[in-house]
């Protein structure tokens, strides 16, 4: 496999995309994928720059999507016109790209059941729709109809069109590429909040809604654990407290990060962005920069080992919107921390409304698969 990236941004869409061409310079009979991202300032003429980049380079299958911030090698791209593609060499017989999943995965069987069949994917990169409120169900699906496949991806994110590319341009509820064992892959998670209080168990619940914790009142507990400056002033938990859902079964104590969305301080009540059963684990955390920052490295570090010092051919990262610049501050400093690490090789990807990794949907991560 040889990947090669270019990104850039200008006012007009085609002058990023001739500076993006540019960049990746003389593309070849063997460039047979690529992936794009666009900022969605530039979401109305995905279409036409889609076509563009088909056009001029030749490479038959795209897939990628729109993100109120992308990135490519060192460079973030935030609330500007920016576009960043990537294309690989890909035996044709190693991907299959997809789209067009719908709760009875039908359609998804019908055209690829027999590929499938074949090839054992156990990988894939996709995309997918953020005002779907079965995306998570539809992700375990997508995982299971692959055979526990392993995917990597996020959902859209945008001000106005939630559009994605499957070699066209798309609004489908998940869209992306599968790959066969023999695409050679190392994927790794970064969380961007931090525990502050120990891992509790919902005894009581009604849809989103915790109602009882450790069988007292969910809201008693919260308090505890957030803090009396944080308790009494509930205006400064907005962005920076939120609940967690620990994964079962998880030997790194993973976990699936959710937003705080309703407080009920007379009948003490939290309100959570996900549904929860009696049973069910939940920690609450903090968004902290230089916890965040440290995890970073060490997930870096995790997977500079597995490197056994050589570098990338490419790589795809997932990072939620409510990082990069949000999170580290200006100046690229999450996207540069990944070359700086692991080494200048071509990467793009977007900032994301929630990221996909194995078989869930996580909030505030940074998802990075590297191309071995």
């Amino acid at each position: 496999m040889h990947f090669r990236c270019g990104h850039a941004k200008a006012n007009q869409w085609q002058e990023a995309a001739q500076a993006c061409l540019m960049q990746l310079g003389q593309v070849t009979d063997s460039d047979s994928l690529g992936f794009l991202y666009v900022t969605d300032l530039l979401a109305d003429y995905l279409t036409e720059i889609l076509n563009y980049v088909k056009q001029h380079t030749q490479v038959p299958h795209w897939v990628g999507t729109v993100g109120i911030g992308i990135c490519s090698q060192d460079q973030e791209y935030f609330d500007e016109p920016a576009i960043a593609m990537m294309v690989g060499q890909f035996s044709d017989h190693t991907f299959q790209v997809f789209t067009e999943i719908t709760e009875e995965f039908k359609e998804f069987a019908r055209t690829h059941q027999s590929w499938c069949d074949s090839k054992r994917p156990m990988f894939a990169v996709v995309h997918g729709d953020p005002r779907n409120d079965q995306i998570s169900n539809l992700i375990f699906q997508l995982s299971e109809q692959l055979g526990e496949g392993f995917l990597v991806g996020g959902l859209t994110s945008s001000r106005h069109q939630n559009l994605q590319i499957a070699d066209e341009v798309i609004e489908s509820e998940l869209s992306g590429v599968l790959f066969s064992s023999a695409v050679e892959v190392a994927t790794c998670l970064t969380q961007g909040c931090s525990a502050i209080g120990p891992r509790h168990q919902i005894t009581e619940s009604s849809h989103n809604i915790i109602i009882r914790i450790d069988d007292r009142p969910a809201l008693d507990v919260f308090n505890e654990d957030i803090g009396q400056e944080f308790a009494e002033n509930v205006n400064k938990i907005a962005g920076y407290i939120f609940a967690a859902l620990p994964l079962r079964g998880s030997d790194t104590g993973d976990y699936m990060v959710r937003n705080l969305i309703g407080i009920d301080p007379e009948h003490k009540l939290l309100a959570i962005g996900d549904v929860v059963t009696p049973g069910m684990s939940i920690m609450f955390t903090c968004r902290d920069t230089q916890t965040a920052y440290k995890d970073l490295l060490n997930m870096l570090n995790r997977l500079k080992i597995r490197l056994h010092g050589k570098t990338p051919k490419g790589g795809i990262y997932y990072s939620c919107l409510g990082r990069g610049k949000n999170l580290f501050g200006k100046g690229s400093k999450e996207i540069k921390t990944i070359q700086r690490l692991l080494g200048d090789f071509p990467l793009v990807g977007f900032f994301a409304n929630g990221e996909i990794y194995h078989q869930r949907l996580y909030g505030y991560t940074g998802v990075l698969t590297l191309f071995l």
